[in-house]
This record gives structure tokens, C-alpha cells and sequence, in this order.
């Protein structure tokens, strides 16, 4: 069995921090978590949609979207946190904002699901921080998933008749399209429909 030393350890995470290959390491209540930066597929998925929300839902509206953010249980930071590939923010939560972490719980957070990833893992820190919604997206089929918290638990959202999700906390709807395409939109506003990646 190897094991690391906490001077190993130290040095790593110091090495890591240096070089910028911390960006998206993670601290699970004093755990270090690192991971290996995610593929292009995921990165361009998490960017078309970090440009659609900010163009038809952020800008307008008077929201925010933000792209890998440091997300601290209260007085946790910074031995207790996430990074999400995007948070999105109601004016009602911009107190959260400390610039190099978000205290508490965003409005929705969203997940890019890779094979083997720990998307699911997180799941239970993001209930008890209370975050209202948590929005899943298959990194290879782009099928979206919309898990509601109720009681304390995520519960899997079912689509409408015409296979559309409807986020109650954005008025945002997503849907999986045919050629493994997102289609968003705001709800009562076709115009706002978008396929990504764009074909």
C-alpha cells in the first residue's frame, strides 16, 4: 500500500498551485481531490452553454453565470468545497460572492457527467448547502437531467410531453435533440432557442 506523507502532500498541492494545474482541484471537508482537466468535448459543451445563458439569460435578466467557481459550505472555505463546471446566480443569492468563492448555496449549479467522474458524489453537499437545482449534462450524448431539491434530496425531474425540462429557479428549458445536440430556451420565447453545439 503507498501512502503520502502531508509533506508530499503539501508539496503537490504547491507544485499544482504554481503551474495552474489546480484549477479544478477540490477540498471534500480537508480531502484534496485533484483532477485532471476535462476533455474538449466537456469544455466546449460547458462554454456554448455558459454563452447562451449569459446571452439570453444573465445580461437581460439581471443574473449571473459563472464559469468554475469555488463553492464553500459556510465557513468552510477553504476546507470544504466544490468547483461546478457552471453556478448560476439570482440577484436574491449575489451576497454569496466572496470573488474567490462563492458561501453558501447558488441558484442552480451544473454538472458535465464524464464516465467515472464524481458527479454523483457531490450531489449530497450541494443538498445540504440547499442549492435549489442541479442541472446534469451526459458529457458524450448532451442529454440534460434536472434534479429538483425536495425534502432535503434530489429528485430526478420528468420532461413535459414535448421532452422538454423546465427549471423552475431559471425559467430556463433544456432538451435533448437528435445528433447528440442540447436544445435551451427561455420558456415562452422560441426566439431564445438554440441548439449547442451549433450545427
Amino acid at each position: 500500500m503507498s501512502t503520502v506523507t502531508p509533506d508530499l502532500l503539501s508539496q503537490t498541492l504547491a507544485w499544482r498551485q504554481q503551474t495552474g494545474n489546480d484549477k479544478f482541484d477540490e477540498m471534500w471537508e480537508g480531502v484534496p481531490h485533484m483532477t485532471p482537466a476535462p476533455r474538449r468535448s466537456h469544455q466546449d459543451i460547458v462554454l456554448d452553454m455558459c454563452m447562451w445563458l449569459r446571452t439570453h439569460w444573465a445580461r437581460p435578466l439581471g443574473n449571473r453565470v459563472h464559469l468554475d467557481v469555488n463553492v464553500a459550505s459556510p465557513g468552510g472555505w477553504p476546507n470544504d468545497y466544490r468547483v461546478p463546471d457552471l453556478v448560476l446566480l439570482t440577484p436574491d443569492r449575489f451576497a454569496i460572492d466572496h470573488d474567490a468563492y462563492f458561501e453558501g448555496a447558488p441558484t442552480v449549479v451544473m454538472e458535465i457527467r464524464s464516465p467515472g467522474d464524481e458527479t454523483m458524489e457531490k450531489l449530497p453537499f450541494y443538498a445540504r448547502l440547499g442549492v435549489p437545482e442541479v442541472w446534469l449534462i451526459d458529457r458524450d450524448t448532451r442529454r440534460p437531467e434536472v434534479l429538483v431539491l425536495q425534502a432535503g434530496q434530489y429528485r430526478q425531474q420528468s420532461p413535459a410531453a414535448d421532452g422538454w425540462l423546465d427549471s423552475a429557479a431559471t425559467g430556463v428549458r433544456l432538451r435533448g435533440e437528435a445528433g447528440n445536440c442540447l436544445a435551451m430556451q427561455l420558456a415562452g420565447n422560441d426566439a431564445t432557442r438554440q441548439l449547442l453545439p451549433e450545427t
